[in-house]
């Protein structure tokens, strides 16, 4: 009898990129990678933070790159991406939020909403899927998506909307593309403290309905989302592809 043996975790020789990497959420999931092994490069619309994260990061031992890439931008998004690539691994964490009470949404600002959280991440994810299939390499695609494309919020329609079409376009691209060795998934966490997250915490009532909500009573931390993210990027979860992993601390389960 032979036993068998646990699929590695390890991203070594791996190109990853991570937009939305300068702070929060994708900062932590390019640390994540590159922890693991995986050539990391660090994208968001400014350098400054990029830089600072990139000096760490190799000072840590860890490879890693950077440049300013604007998801919202698709023409300019596609150019970098065959320029730069192929990437073995995507990991789209730019996102963008405008909480109101849906009857006073203004399509100022459910466009601004829509074109970075839909057509910006449908369109970076295509653009890494091109230059895979192009080389002929399989690969593994991750959307930060939130627990709210799997449930409704006060003050977040248009937020909810957007969500609920990712995990929409990630299972079709995940049927297209399988057959060819290239997996979509998304990661849907809860409230996780970042900077963007600090007014949110900064009400304290808002803070007691989170804790209500999220059943193991704390909100998330951005190394909540390393592990998850290592997980989709790495043969470990080889044949997951077309689903999403709710890291919502129980929010979800009722």
């Amino acid at each position: 009898m032979s036993l068998p043996q646990t699929p590695s975790f390890r991203l070594d020789g791996k190109r990853a990129l991570v937009a939305g990497a300068s702070s929060g959420i994708g900062l932590a999931c390019a640390v994540a990678l590159g922890e693991a092994g995986a050539e990391v490069t660090l994208t968001a619309r400014s350098t400054d933070n990029l830089e600072e994260a990139v000096s760490l990061m190799t000072a840590a031992g860890q490879t890693a790159t950077s440049f300013a890439m604007d998801v919202s931008d698709i023409a300019s998004t596609q150019a970098q991406v065959a320029e730069n690539g192929p990437y073995d691994i995507l990991v789209n964490s730019a996102g963008l939020a405008k909480h109101s009470a849906a009857v006073d949404t203004t399509e100022e600002s459910f466009d601004a909403v829509a074109n970075l959280n839909i057509k910006g991440a449908y369109f970076l994810t295509q653009a890494v899927a091109k230059g895979l299939i192009a080389a002929k390499r399989p690969g593994s695609l991750i959307n930060i998506s939130s627990q709210m494309a799997h449930v409704g919020g006060i003050d977040r329609a248009v937020y909810c909307a957007t969500k609920h079409a990712v995990e929409g376009f990630t299972k079709s691209m995940a049927i297209e593309w399988g057959p060819l060795g290239i997996r979509v998934n998304t990661i849907c966490p809860t409230f996780i403290r970042t900077p963007l997250t600090e007014q949110t915490f900064a009400i304290p009532e808002r803070v007691k309905w989170l804790k209500e909500k999220i059943k193991l009573g704390r909100v998330g931390e951005v190394t909540d989302i390393m592990g998850p993210v290592v997980y989709l990027a790495s043969d470990a979860s080889a044949l997951m592809t077309g689903t999403h992993l709710l890291i919502d601390g129980g929010w979800t389960a009722d």
